[in-house]
């Protein structure tokens, strides 16, 4: 099996991946703590590419848009253990729990490299993937309260992440468009996360733009590609993701439409 994924409950789970690279597109919904056992991530947001290896442990903050790739690597498959520290959690640990320091919206990756702490805590959840219904319901609830408390002790700075209960404020529509327009998200997923709804986001989108955000994005996406592609020479089956496309006969067909020539003819001999 290329892709594996086994819970102890929905928000802890192991997953195995033995294939070439596996490639997504996310926005997560919940802080994603995860420890990687082997194989190599590389996490590219609009700002900074973070890349992770056995041993790693790092916190991706919710509602950040991020491509993720993932690869096997010295052999081994990408195999890693991630827990979803849900708002609803974080509430509970934070009514008995005062938060330390400023509470503020934190953007940047957290990483702890190799943290005995952190490792043994995670560690520990291995042998619980296989027992299924014969695992004592309060226990993932414990480890999930117990990685909390360890993030707390070894970043201050985390409870200016964790007890954030705030939505997405309403904040400058071109900048952030200019800045993620090449991940692949719904127009709800992008008004949401600049503070709109759908209705207000296309209108305001109008106003900036003074164009839809259909025709705006295949715009920009295809104008990456092509100097991608020609000025970096790198291969369309390459690019097209990162672009922002689903496939790469969509794309082909896109970037011929627009330019006259299929991607291909960039390429220098």
């Amino acid at each position: 099996m290329e892709f594996e994924t086994k819970y102890i409950t929905p928000d802890i789970k192991l997953s195995e991946f033995n294939g070439k690279t596996f490639r997504t597109e996310v926005m997560f919904e919940h802080h994603m703590l995860v420890w990687f056992i082997s194989g190599e991530t590389k996490i590219i947001q609009a700002d900074a590419t973070y890349t992770f290896n056995a041993g790693d442990t790092f916190l991706i903050p919710r509602n950040q848009l991020a491509t993720v790739i993932n690869y096997p690597k010295d052999g081994l498959a990408h195999k890693a253990v991630a827990m979803h520290l849900t708002k609803e959690r974080l509430k509970d640990f934070y009514s008995r729990h005062k938060a330390v320091g400023r509470v503020q919206p934190l953007q940047k990756v957290y990483r702890f490299t190799k943290h005995p702490l952190l490792e043994s805590c995670l560690a520990s959840l291995i042998p619980y993937f296989d027992l299924g219904d014969h695992l004592p319901a309060d226990i993932a609830n414990i480890k999930i309260e117990e990685a909390i408390s360890i993030l707390r002790s070894i970043d201050k700075d985390v409870d200016g992440l964790l007890a954030n209960f705030e939505e997405p404020g309403k904040i400058n529509l071109t900048d952030f468009m200019e800045r993620h327009y090449m991940f692949n998200m719904t127009l709800d997923r992008f008004g949401y996360l600049t503070g709109r709804s759908l209705a207000t986001f296309r209108r305001d989108f109008k106003r900036a733009f003074n164009t839809t955000p259909q025709k705006w994005l295949t715009e920009k996406r295809l104008e990456l590609a092509h100097y991608e592609i020609a000025e970096k020479q790198r291969k369309p089956i390459d690019v097209y993701v990162e672009a922002g496309f689903e496939n790469l006969s969509h794309f082909s067909y896109a970037f011929k439409t627009r330019f006259g020539y299929p991607p291909n003819v960039l390429l220098k001999k």
